[in-house]
C-alpha cells in the first residue's frame, strides 16, 4: 500500500496550461489573428450574468476576447439556430460556447449540431463526438481532455492498464472511454445498469468516476496502488448547514489505498476550464488551416 499518494494539484496544472495558452494567444494576435470566444446564453439573465462574468474573466486572463449573446427563455429552436448561424458565418468569431442547460422545449443535441465543428470549443457537436470514435476529433470534449492531461502530468501512461470508467455521459464518461481505448488501455464501462460495481472497480489499475453522486466510491471499491480520477462535482450540505463541494469519490478513505488521486475541488475542474481556453486557441488555428468546414 502506498504511504504517500500523489495528489494531483489541478490548480497548478491549470496555471501551466493557461500560461501556455496565453503565449499562443499573443502569437496569434501578433500575426493578425485574434482569438475571440462568443458565448450564447438562453434563459435566466441573472444566472447568465454570473456565468458570463466568470467566463469573461477567465478569457481575459489569457488574452481571449469574450462576447456574450443572450436570448430570452422563451426563445425557439429556430431563434437559437439563427444566432448560431450568424456566429458560424462571422470570421471574427473563432470559438462558440453554448451554455447549458437550455430551456425546456429546445432540442439540445440538435442545436449543438448546428455549431460549426471548427468553432465548437467544448467539443460537443455530434460531429466532433463521432470523429472521436476514429481518434481524430477536430476539437474533443474538454473534460475528457482534462482527464488525459492529468494522466500525462502524473506520468502514468494508459497503455496496458486495466481501466474502469464509471459513468457513461456524453461529455465525460464515453469520451474518456474512447480516449483510453485509443491509448491501448483495456477499458470496462460501468453505468446505472452495472450489477456489481465493486467487482469491476476493484480490478481497476485506473479508475475514472464521472457520475454526479457524492461519495459513490469508497475505499472498498478500489485496489491498492490504483490511479483514481474523480470527475464528479457535487454540492452537499453538512449537518451544521454549511455547504461544500465534494466529488464522487470518498477522498479521505480512498487516498489511503491509491498511488494517484485527484481532489475535489482542485482537481479535474480547474484543468477542464484551462483546457477550454486552450481549445479556443486550437479552434482558431484550425480555422486558419482548414480549407472547408464540416456540418
Amino acid at each position: 500500500m502506498p504511504e504517500t499518494p500523489f495528489i494531483i494539484d489541478g490548480v497548478a496544472l491549470a496555471r501551466r496550461i493557461k500560461d501556455e495558452t496565453a503565449a499562443a494567444v499573443r502569437a496569434l494576435r501578433e500575426e493578425g489573428h485574434p482569438v475571440c470566444l462568443d458565448a450564447v446564453m438562453v434563459g435566466d439573465p441573472a444566472t447568465g450574468s454570473i456565468y458570463a462574468r466568470s467566463q469573461q474573466t477567465r478569457c481575459e486572463e489569457v488574452g481571449i476576447h469574450y462576447r456574450l449573446h443572450t436570448l430570452p427563455a422563451a426563445a425557439t429552436d429556430a431563434e437559437v439556430r439563427e444566432l448560431l448561424h450568424r456566429l458560424n458565418e462571422d470570421p471574427s468569431v473563432t470559438g462558440i460556447l453554448l451554455n447549458l442547460p437550455l430551456p425546456d422545449g429546445i432540442d439540445t443535441p440538435a442545436v449543438q449540431y448546428y455549431i460549426d465543428p471548427y468553432k465548437d470549443v467544448e467539443g460537443v457537436n455530434p460531429a466532433n463526438i463521432g470523429l472521436l470514435f476514429y481518434g481524430g476529433p477536430i476539437i474533443a470534449p474538454c473534460t475528457a481532455l482534462a482527464v488525459m492531461e492529468i494522466l500525462k502530468a502524473a506520468n502514468r501512461p494508459a497503455r496496458g492498464l486495466n481501466a474502469v470508467v464509471v459513468g457513461q455521459g456524453a461529455i465525460a464518461g464515453r469520451p474518456v472511454s474512447l480516449f483510453l481505448l485509443h491509448e491501448m488501455a483495456t477499458v470496462t464501462c460501468c453505468h446505472v445498469a452495472t450489477r456489481d460495481l465493486k467487482a469491476h472497480t476493484r480490478q481497476a489499475d485506473l479508475l475514472v468516476v464521472a457520475v454526479g453522486k457524492p461519495g459513490l466510491i469508497g475505499a472498498d471499491h478500489v485496489k491498492e496502488g490504483a490511479i483514481v480520477i474523480d470527475v464528479g462535482i457535487n454540492t452537499i450540505t453538512d449537518a451544521d448547514g454549511r455547504r461544500r463541494v465534494v466529488g464522487d469519490v470518498d477522498f479521505e478513505s480512498v487516498r489511503q489505498k491509491v498511488s494517484v488521486i485527484t481532489p475535489v475541488p482542485g482537481g479535474v475542474g480547474p484543468v477542464t476550464v484551462a483546457i477550454l481556453l486552450r481549445s479556443a486557441v486550437d479552434a482558431a488555428r484550425k480555422q486558419l488551416a482548414a480549407p472547408r468546414r464540416l456540418g
